[in-house]
């Protein structure tokens, strides 16, 4: 895909009679495991605008690396220093602290339960920010690529459950689609909430409003409510977790975004699984090939 985009804008300059060999050197950089780079230099971008990284590091966790260049050019890289700052100081938690104070390890070990010993094969992830509407689909990706395996690392089927799937959205706007499913669907579902407690740039009201609207509906799952009518009736006692933080910065994004992958690492270390290949995707690109060849 990344091939196919960076050919459509060469296509594209060479449309609006642009000399396409000088706006790809002036225009593109390249970002390359290969140390070599010689895809690159033929594509005609220049070394200087080259950026490396190795080989081992793959896409979900590659946002630390030069792969996530991306993220200092729209957000500035002081702002980018502390999304590392943040990361850094989660990864010092993950080494140092006891087991029992450990952010990912009880983390990994609650999901662990859930999906193993309740069967519970469906988590949700529910942010209550609009700024991580995101989050969702990120950690889908980095959870269950990860995750999601049948083979040991002594190359045998495993006979339980690994990864669960990972699906939610954005509060308050969720609440009108699936939480019914949450609430009196015949499934349980673990569910964890994301929340900010404050933010300074928008209506206090409606920041309030919508942390009310997270701990009512972490409330509700906990405890039910009974009623005559079967229908109104909520049974409660269903898994719910909370991860507050004070605001978001990018130092706090950091952070949580490393809590989630020392997460998927303990997970994947107990479930006997290696977390970090994704031989799973390889077979539709392969057949992809094929089936170009029919347009």
């Amino acid at each position: 895909e990344t091939m196919t985009n960076a050919k459509s804008v060469v296509n594209w300059f060479a449309e609006k009679g642009l000399d396409t060999n000088q706006a790809v050197a002036q225009q593109f950089i390249a970002v390359t495991a290969k140390p070599s780079a010689k895809e690159v230099l033929k594509f005609g971008i220049k070394p200087e605008n080259t950026f490396y990284f190795w080989d081992w590091v793959s896409g979900r966790l590659s946002l630390w690396s030069a792969a996530g260049i991306s993220i200092p050019l729209a957000i500035g890289y002081q702002n980018f220093e502390q999304l590392l700052a943040g990361a850094s100081a989660a990864d010092e938690h993950f080494l140092e602290k006891p087991l029992d104070q450990n952010i990912p390890v009880v983390q990994a070990l609650i999901g662990i339960w859930y999906t193993n010993f309740w069967n519970a094969n469906v988590h949700a992830v529910l942010p209550y920010s609009h700024r991580l509407k995101k989050l969702v689909p990120f950690l889908q990706q980095m959870i269950m690529e990860s995750n999601g395996k049948s083979a040991s690392r002594n190359n045998e089927r495993v006979n339980y459950s690994t990864c669960p799937v990972i699906f939610g959205g954005e509060g308050t706007n969720c609440q009108h689609s699936f939480f019914q499913l949450l609430h009196q669907g015949t499934e349980v579902i673990p569910t964890q909430f994301v929340k900010i407690a404050q933010r300074k740039d928008v209506n206090a009201l409606h920041q309030q409003i919508l942390n009310a609207n997270c701990e009512a509906q972490i409330e509700a799952l906990r405890t039910g409510s009974n009623n005559e009518n079967q229908q109104k009736v909520y049974e409660g006692n269903r898994p719910a977790s909370l991860i507050a933080m004070k605001e978001l910065t990018p130092k706090n994004l950091g952070s949580l975004i490393a809590f989630y992958e020392h997460t998927v690492f303990v997970q994947g270390i107990i479930w006997n699984i290696y977390s970090f290949d994704q031989w799973g995707v390889e077979l539709g690109k392969k057949l992809a090939q094929k089936h170009m060849e029919n347009f």
